[in-house]
């Protein structure tokens, strides 16, 4: 479950970030969405107001997607933890000891 919900937010995500780099802001924008690159299809007024539901859409689907995918991990890390409940090591304490590191092992090749 949590997985299909990953990834179709995932897609939703990549469409929000599309369907806000065709508006056309007051600076132009890339203006993908004006009527001259539209045809005939729709006016300029049209095609806004279809690119701003779509956007409002989007979002409130990218929002109830993050909270949901909040809500299910939520406890999975472990009950009641924190990094801050976990003493830090004193600054003199020894640490434990890690083996010295594997002596090189010679060429695989011939070297003659």
């Amino acid at each position: 479950m949590n997985t299909v919900l990953l990834i179709v937010h995932l897609f939703v995500t990549l469409a929000l970030i599309g369907v806000v780099l065709i508006q056309r802001s007051e600076g132009g924008g890339l203006g993908i969405g004006s009527s001259q690159g539209m045809g005939s299809f729709m006016s300029g007024r049209g095609t806004a107001n279809l690119l701003t539901r779509t956007t409002a859409i989007l979002a409130a689907i990218f929002m109830v997607l993050s909270l949901a995918l909040a809500l299910l991990n939520h406890g999975t890390t472990g009950v009641d933890r924190s990094i801050l409940d976990t003493p830090a090591p004193a600054p003199g304490a020894a640490q434990p000891a890690t083996p010295p590191p594997a002596a090189p092992k010679g060429p695989s090749a011939p070297t003659n």
